[in-house]
């Protein structure tokens, strides 16, 4: 069988079928008929061997419980090996239902309320969300911001700095960075594993966007050197990369038999087991049948982020992009619109007519940006650039 589903320019209809990114935009407080581009899911169809997989499991007609034999965990494996450079026995691989779910059991696992809990803002936002309602303090270590050459780096004084002062036990790691794109080289997280090392810190890797950096390969933190393996708890997921971010099945990869058994405690006192039947199908027919469909994809979007580039320096040269070395998540710089936070939402929802991630709730640092998901054809992505234009040059 070949792949079928590589017509990414089709523009395929998601209202009406309860899709948080389209669906949902009234109960979210914003006008009906936004068009969106904030949560990180793709408008393109799954691979047609995944989809064929899911037929024939729809076919069979029962859904009972479902787990995992030797072939799903060498096809994960095989994946991890290709893509990572890295091998994983089965029992060191924990399933859960998704990364921010394993980011609640590990702060359950790993920490005590009232602990602190470290991260490096502008962050995905659930970090934040699932830190505080855990009762654990929040700690940041801000990324610094270089405005002349629009990218990011890491503050090292200030990371063990904010270890030591605020006794952290985790380290919420966030590889390769969503929002700002950073896909961190080895020195850096090098560094960042002898800092956590030497203060006793657990870090929590969450390598999602792993298999979207556009320059060379991602550099796993467990294997930047040796020895960080017994301190690293790795959050894997076909979600990002093959559109499965629904089907709710992620690989956690834990090689320190001490941490592994704490996570799993933590796992169980939560009540959860068996995953989605359909996620376990779907993962591993990814992985195993799915490459064609993901270097084809990988290119089309890299082939939106140039455009997106070429785009905002021809027509809107007040809005400075960072350029992404990993994730299909374009961070925008809105500072040169000399918008409050407020009159920004306004432009972007009220005139542009667009629904993006506001660059507020990544925290403070990311006051003035908003994040586009470019995972969408590019008639698209050209139309929300197009609406975004009109409204700047009418503020």
């Amino acid at each position: 069988m070949a792949e079928k589903n590589l017509n990414f320019e089709q523009v395929i209809e998601r209202r009406g079928t309860d899709c948080l990114k389209y669906d949902f935009a009234s109960k979210r407080g914003l006008p009906e008929g936004v068009l969106p581009l904030w949560v990180a899911d793709m408008d393109f169809r799954i691979s047609s061997y995944i989809q064929e997989a899911l037929f024939e499991q729809v076919k069979h007609g029962i859904y009972g419980y479902t787990d995992t034999l030797d072939e799903y965990y060498q096809a994960v494996n095989k994946w991890l090996d290709n893509q990572y450079g890295y091998n994983v026995l089965e029992e060191e691989i924990v399933k859960t239902p998704g990364v921010v779910y394993a980011i609640g059991m590990a702060i359950q696992a790993f920490t005590r309320p009232g602990d602190a809990v470290l991260i490096q803002q502008p962050v995905y936002y659930p970090f934040s969300s699932v830190i505080l309602d855990n009762k654990r303090e929040l700690v940041s270590n801000d990324l610094v911001y270089d405005k002349e050459n629009l990218t990011y780096h890491i503050d090292f004084a200030d990371f063990e700095k904010k270890i030591v002062k605020n006794s952290v036990k985790l380290f919420l790691l966030c590889n390769p960075h969503n929002p700002v794109g950073r896909a961190w080289n080895r020195e850096e997280l090098i560094q960042i594993g002898e800092i956590c090392s030497k203060h006793g810190v657990i870090v929590f890797s969450d390598e999602i966007h792993a298999d979207f950096v556009w320059k060379g390969k991602h550099q796993a933190f467990l294997t930047a050197k040796g020895g960080f393996e017994q301190i690293a708890v790795t959050a894997t997921s076909p979600s990002k990369t093959f559109n499965l971010a629904g089907l709710q099945v992620s690989n956690l990869v834990i090689k320190n038999k001490q941490l592994r058994q704490k996570f799993q405690a933590a796992l169980d006192a939560s009540g959860y087991s068996q995953l989605n039947a359909a996620g376990l199908i779907a993962c591993k027919t990814a992985y195993q049948s799915g490459e064609e469909w993901y270097e084809a994809v990988k290119k089309y979007i890299q082939s939106n982020i140039e455009f997106m580039m070429s785009y905002l320096k021809e027509n809107i040269p007040q809005i400075k992009m960072i350029y992404p070395e990993a994730t299909y998540l374009v961070w925008v710089d809105c500072s040169g619109l000399a918008l409050t936070d407020e009159e920004l939402e306004d432009l972007v929802v009220k005139k542009a007519n667009l629904w993006l991630d506001s660059g507020c709730i990544f925290g403070n640092v990311g006051r003035g940006f908003q994040r586009f998901n470019v995972a969408c054809p590019r008639k698209i992505l050209k139309q929300a650039l197009e609406q975004f234009k009109e409204a700047v040059d009418n503020k």
